[in-house]
């Protein structure tokens, strides 16, 4: 008897009677793809320029990345927001980044609904739809789609990968995380890497190796069952890490600097095709030094930073090679859709010097060069958490003018590769219609033959931004159904209208001639300004690369589309207007638990995230451990925050007890007793009390004294002359280890607690221990 099925919602089509004799059975349906629905391929890079890849004009190889070219279409036309997190909310969705409340990272959600952080339901993600229509749905990688304060093992977990429509999830979920020791999530809760840096392991290697796992899960259960695998790299995100031999394969190949990349690139771009013949290259950057007036020293360092950059995206399009070659062992390639996007243009954060730390960015504190070429062997390797400087950025976007976090071309316009070869009959073209990451969701279910759902999960949703770009695939002349788009990132603002593109930098054209760093706030007397003068205008049709601002003689074009730019900032939650940065990230937000002072913390559980875990920075704060020390002694952390790249760690070593404050990975802070710690139970305490001011602009947290206890007896002291000023990056806190790089080289990681640890308890209230006598020698022995 063939099984009779019915769907959800149907009256049951079989028969019920008295007996099972009497009866006849159905079943509920079970979601099955269209017969030869192919698969779904989505790569995201990193801080990935236009002209970073091979084909697009990149000295650097990509063989893997040029192969899916070859084999599709290469779009040089395809715009993103300039920034991550609201990109890859547009990826997944295919509605705007503020509608999305992804106006800017997680980390810099504030409390207007477009600037949240919190993806609301009403948006449905790719996967919420394919997996209703019989897709497996997996999810690898980076996501910096949660807000941050749910990161914990508290959740909620309900913007976790897992519960936005993907079945398995293998990757991290904030921004960046170093690529030997990275923060893993597996599936709903966290994991460490399954090999160490010396054995061998590396971020991008396990992604792909996850992702190859789930695969073969699905299809030796079910071949015919399509999958969606969204495939994130933190490449080629900082930090740039891969092994040495990688970044050695470019030797000589940076030498002669990034003024002579991006003449090569932009030759080489216009023999493939992906910029218009006619095209010019964009003016020399006022924030870039020309490389020939960089000192030796200077050019060998920067020279190097380069290599590793560009041996990382290598070494990341050889783990896409792996996982095309799994394809075609499986015989699915031919029937998987793929497309690759970078989220933003290079990125700028590594400063004009470049860092071998990129927390020292994100502090305000740049190491001198002298300090960085004693360490050029370590660039890339684990010990470091590196960014190069952005004369290497503004090279990677060529031809296009500046970076990630503006909405010129250069941050907002990057490579995008389509190929399914069962499907699109074009090979190895180039397009140049004009399209915008919300439109990739759009073209994926139009080529599914899918309908956007009323509601998911009982939720009815909003209608799509995108449109679809499918009808471009096999047709280089069919005209672009999207005609206009408004784009807004730290208050930098612009706005595409059919082949015209009206620019409002902000701080400026560059921050030379703003006067300015980037991050400053928008006044309403700015505004005006702005909006008055600020704005410049190129016909991007004729101007590939807006190197003519055409809006003196364009006046009445320009103020209609300021004002269109506002219609669409009022449409999608884009106001208020902000161009703040360090303020986002240090401004109160709500935390999953309510306010307290006082934090319990236990071994054997899960990290904290940086921005779940108490602020400590810049306060008086104490850290207590309740412990049990063995006959024989015992050593490990009690407490630690951060990684070599910055942090600090209270521990015992030696049997004696000690705390180390990691200042940006430049310097560091420690104190320790002057005795072993007794055998017994005891509350081992550290405390922090300032003694003067932080020098925020400069880079330098408050300085302070650092104070040991053991059952209230002072039994160490020392002062700290500068600490950590804004964050630690990475900053997850551990009780009872130090996973990862370690925040000191005293001890190898994990060090964990050998001794009994009950529970650590930090405090931020400001309560001190206040013994007269251990400060007044603290104070004589400071003469």
């Amino acid at each position: 008897m063939p099984i009779v099925e019915y769907q959800s919602g149907e009256a049951f089509p079989g028969v019920i009677g008295r007996t099972a004799e009497e009866s006849s059975p159905a079943w509920p349906a079970s979601s099955r793809a269209k017969k030869g629905a192919p698969n779904v391929l989505v790569v995201v890079l990193d801080d990935t320029g236009f002209g970073n890849l091979g084909c697009y004009g990149s000295p650097i190889k990509t063989p893997h990345f040029d192969g899916i070219a070859e084999d599709g279409l290469r779009y040089n036309n395809m715009h993103t927001t300039a920034l991550c997190s609201p990109s890859r909310s547009c990826i997944v969705t295919g509605r705007n980044h503020h509608a999305n409340g992804m106006a800017a990272i997680t980390e810099l959600a504030t409390g207007f609904p477009g600037y949240n952080g919190t993806m609301p339901f009403e948006n449905g993600v790719l996967s919420e739809i394919l997996v209703e229509h019989g897709y497996s749905t997996f999810m690898v990688g980076k996501w910096h789609l949660t807000p941050s304060s749910h990161e914990t093992a508290a959740g909620p977990y309900d913007h976790w990968p897992l519960s936005r429509g993907f079945q398995r999830y293998y990757g991290f979920l904030g921004g960046d995380t170093s690529q030997w020791y990275p923060d893993l999530v597996y599936d709903n809760h966290q994991v460490e890497p399954p090999k160490k840096p010396e054995e061998g392991y590396h971020l991008s290697e396990d992604l792909v190796d996850k992702a190859v796992s789930f695969i073969a899960d699905t299809k030796q259960a079910d071949p015919d069952r399509p999958f969606y695998l969204h495939l994130c790299f933190g490449a080629t995100h900082a930090p740039h890490h891969v092994a040495k031999e990688w970044a050695d394969e470019y030797d000589g190949v940076f030498d002669d600097g990034w003024d002579a990349y991006r003449e090569k690139t932009f030759a080489r771009q216009k023999e493939l095709g992906v910029v218009p013949a006619d095209a010019e290259l964009s003016r020399h950057d006022p924030d870039v030094p020309e490389w020939d007036s960089l000192s030796e020293d200077a050019r060998r360092l920067y020279v190097r930073m380069m290599q590793v950059f560009a041996g990382f995206l290598s070494h990341t399009d050889a783990q896409v090679g792996r996982l095309l070659a799994f394809l075609e062992e499986l015989g699915e390639r031919e029937n998987t859709l793929i497309m690759v996007i970078s989220d933003n243009g290079a990125s700028a954060e590594g400063g004009a010097t470049g860092t071998l730390n990129e927390a020292q960015f994100f502090n305000n504190v740049q190491a001198p060069i002298e300090e960085a070429l004693e360490l050029i062997d370590e660039i890339g390797g684990p010990k470091q958490f590196n960014h190069y400087p952005w004369g290497w950025t503004w090279a990677g976007n060529t031809p296009f003018r500046r970076w990630k976090r503006e909405t010129y071309r250069g941050g907002a316009t990057d490579p995008f590769i389509v190929s399914w070869p069962k499907g699109i009959k074009a090979k190895g073209e180039v397009r140049t219609q004009y399209a915008h990451i919300i439109d990739m969701v759009p073209t994926v279910l139009d080529l599914l033959d899918i309908q956007s759902p009323a509601k998911i999960k009982g939720v009815r949703q909003s209608p799509m931004h995108g449109v679809s770009f499918a009808h471009t695939l096999d047709d280089p002349d069919a005209a672009s159904n999207h005609h206009t788009q408004y784009f807004e990132m730290f208050g930098h603002r612009s706005i595409y209208h059919d082949g015209w593109r009206a620019v409002c930098p902000w701080p400026g054209p560059s921050f030379a001639e703003a006067g300015m760093p980037w991050g400053q706030p928008i006044t309403s007397e700015t505004l005006s300004k702005l909006d008055a003068t600020g704005w410049e205008l190129y016909h991007v049709a004729e101007d590939f690369a807006e190197t003519k601002d055409v809006a003196a003689d364009n006046r009445d074009r320009l103020i209609a589309m300021i004002g269109t730019w506002y219609v669409e900032a009022g449409k999608y939650q884009v106001m208020p207007i902000d161009g703040s940065a360090l303020a986002r990230l240090v401004v109160e937000k709500p935390l999953v638990a309510l306010p307290r002072d006082s934090y319990t913390y236990r071994p054997g559980t899960q990290s904290v995230p940086n921005f779940a875990a108490p602020k400590v920075l810049n306060r008086p704060h104490s850290i207590t451990a309740d412990v049990e020390i063995p006959e024989q002694g015992a050593e490990g952390v009690l407490l630690s925050q951060g990684t070599a790249a910055g942090g600090y760690s209270f521990f015992i070593k030696d049997g004696k007890l000690r705390y180390v404050h990691n200042y940006v990975g430049r310097s560091l802070h420690t104190v320790e007793s002057d005795d072993v710690v007794p055998t017994g139970k005891h509350k081992l305490r550290f405390e922090f009390e300032p003694t003067g001011k932080p020098d925020i602009q400069h880079g330098k947290g408050a300085p302070g004294r650092m104070q040991l206890y053991v059952d209230g007896t002072l039994v160490g002291n020392a002062d700290a002359d500068v600490t950590t000023p804004f964050v630690f990056n990475p900053g997850a806190l551990t009780c009872g280890a130090n996973p990862g790089s370690p925040v000191t080289p005293e001890y190898e990681g994990p060090f964990t607690f050998t001794g009994t640890l009950h529970s650590v308890t930090l405090d931020v209230s400001g309560d001190l221990i206040t013994d007269p006598e251990a400060e007044l020698r603290a104070h004589l022995a400071r003469q």
